[in-house]
């Protein structure tokens, strides 16, 4: 199974002391996000867990963990983006964030360690040679401490509109233009240029568009293969195995004008009240119509008698 720390909310930058509570405990509760009453009970026992998955944009306050974690495989997914304290207000320094990249892939390896360079959007002093000035002072920086960077056009979900309505996506050409300079850049500095839930066509320009968490990189991670279920992913144009996401919306105080898993700054506030370190929940704790299940895990790992020497 692939624990997922990162879509709903930045558990290494906020909540690492919860996590690593978890960890000593070897169990983590989750209350679905869409049937609040409904909770799951997850084993985070190294034996079924097969690659913890950390998307973050301050990966400092793990970095500490990094050896009491050494029992699981990791795969960390690093983002830096050039924009202000006026578009991400709570978001590291980018040159200590660069700085605590270099550290974090010396420690679990150039291949469990990616760039993230997203959302790429038009306004607020960003425009194609701003991004392309800016992307190329990222990747040279991170030259030889990487092989993969990602990169995804920004989506104008409602929440978005509401809270940022001086920013836009890059039109089609647009994007074709950063593409075709992003791809020539990344080669240039021995990195590969994915997208994450983009359009399939700009593969004809250079761009890996087969998913960013996708079934290889894992193994390429954790140099092992994995037999995962054929599950179609409910994100259009994703082919990613995003696994079991144990965060929560409404709880990452980056506060990005451009975030699509924050509703409201004062949703979050008040929820970052409702946290406790020790709970097994992220946000508050059971309540008395909690309905509690205990997730069926088990291993993807292909074991070495299923190995078939033949093929």
């Amino acid at each position: 199974m692939i624990i997922n720390t990162g879509c709903r909310t930045d558990i290494p930058a906020f909540y690492s002391k919860w996590f690593m509570d978890k960890i000593d405990k070897g169990y983590v509760y989750v209350r679905n996000p869409y049937y609040p009453s409904k909770v799951t009970k997850y084993s985070l026992d190294p034996d079924v867990v097969d690659c913890l998955l950390f998307c973050t944009k301050n990966p400092s306050p793990m970095i500490k963990y990094l050896d009491k974690l050494k029992k699981y495989n990791m795969l960390w997914h690093v983002t830096i983006t050039p924009y202000g304290k006026n578009i991400e207000p709570n978001v590291p320094d980018k040159s200590k964030v660069i700085e605590d990249f270099k550290i974090l892939s010396k420690k679990v390896g150039i291949d469990s360690i990616y760039l993230r360079y997203d959302p790429i959007f038009f306004g607020m002093g960003f425009d194609l040679k701003k991004h392309i000035e800016e992307f190329t002072n990222i990747i040279k920086s991170l030259k030889g401490y990487t092989k993969h960077c990602i990169i995804s056009f920004l989506d104008m979900y409602e929440k978005v509109k509401k809270n940022a309505p001086h920013i836009r996506p890059p039109e089609m050409d647009e994007q074709i233009e950063i593409v075709k300079c992003f791809v020539n850049i990344a080669k240039e500095n021995g990195i590969i240029l994915h997208g994450c839930c983009e359009n399939s066509y700009l593969s004809n320009f250079g761009l890996d568009s087969k998913g960013c968490l996708r079934k290889e990189f894992i193994e390429e991670s954790i140099k092992e293969k994995l037999n995962v279920p054929s599950i179609k992913n409910k994100r259009q144009n994703c082919n990613c195995l995003l696994g079991v996401d144990i965060g929560e919306y409404n709880t990452c105080p980056h506060m990005c004008i451009y975030c699509y898993a924050n509703l409201d700054k004062k949703i979050v506030i008040e929820n970052m009240k409702k946290h406790d370190s020790k709970s097994p929940l992220l946000i508050g704790n059971f309540k008395l119509d909690d309905d509690i299940n205990i997730a069926k895990q088990k291993s993807y790992k292909i074991k070495y008698e299923q190995l078939n020497f033949f093929e």
